[in-house]
């Protein structure tokens, strides 16, 4: 086994994510009872909402991400509630979780005074997680799109392609280079004031508009909270893909603003 495969699958290991229990739980549906929320053998670490409202394309990958981020929980021990209710952007409704997750929305998804608290909320040090399509919403609220990174351009036909692993990433060790099959984002220009941790090769595929510099996923500090992206994500096959399920575990635990993951007893 080469040094990198082992390296990953050995973080992997450690946040309890590498099991084939984990993967067929991904795949067959969402641990947890009947409120939504997993059912953990002790009290949650932190929180997470998981918000999926979508005005525009609805992503057929939705149930099986809403699984394996579930899943990551009940194995990692943080709480997730996942909704398509915008109602929950309040301040009390909001202030319980440590992270937001926008996955594959799409659209104009809130309104303007739940706006306003998701601003409050961000400034009051709460995490965003991006993921997907999260780009291809908001499009007139470029508050959020600076939270976010970048704005939504278009995409060519999903593909395979190379990706680039930076040095800067703080999610497990990855394959250099990572090759997967996904739907690569172009942008309306390129992200500023972030550091980068996983980049697409264009020479390795077709459709690339970006340039030399081509990221998918990045993070950063905002306003006094933590936000990480990925464009990654529109296939329902990347929800049973142990590497990318590890670098979406990264991500939650870096916007919730825990430094290391917990070790498997």
């Amino acid at each position: 086994m080469a040094p990198h495969v082992r390296r990953a699958l050995l973080w992997a290991i450690a946040l309890g994510v590498a099991s084939l229990g984990l993967l067929m739980q991904v795949s067959c549906g969402p641990s947890g009872g009947a409120n939504g929320r997993d059912t953990l053998a002790r009290p949650p670490t932190f929180r997470v909402l998981v918000f999926t409202k979508h005005q525009g394309y609805y992503h057929e990958s939705i149930p099986a991400a809403v699984a394996a981020v579930r899943t990551l929980g009940a194995h990692q021990g943080f709480a997730v509630l996942a909704t398509e209710d915008a109602g929950f952007f309040s301040d009390d409704r909001l202030r319980p979780f440590a992270a937001v997750a926008f996955l594959s929305t799409t659209g104009d998804v809130l309104s303007d005074e739940q706006k306003a608290a998701f601003q409050r909320y961000i400034r009051a040090g709460g995490g965003f997680v991006g993921i997907h399509s999260a780009m291809d919403t908001e499009h007139g609220w470029a508050w959020y799109h600076r939270l976010l990174g970048a704005d939504f351009a278009g995409h060519p036909a999903i593909q395979r392609a190379r990706l680039i692993v930076s040095s800067a990433n703080q999610t497990p060790p990855l394959p250099q280079p990572w090759e997967r099959t996904d739907e690569w984002y172009n942008y309306t220009a390129l992200p500023e004031s972030v550091t980068v941790s996983v980049s697409v090769d264009e020479g390795s595929y077709q459709g690339g508009t970006m340039g030399a510099s081509h990221p998918v996923s990045w993070y950063h500090e905002f306003e006094g909270g933590r936000a990480w992206y990925t464009a990654m994500g529109h296939t329902t096959s990347s929800y049973s893909e142990e590497l990318f399920l590890a670098h979406i575990l990264g991500g939650i635990l870096y916007a919730a603003g825990v430094d290391q993951p917990k070790r498997s007893r």
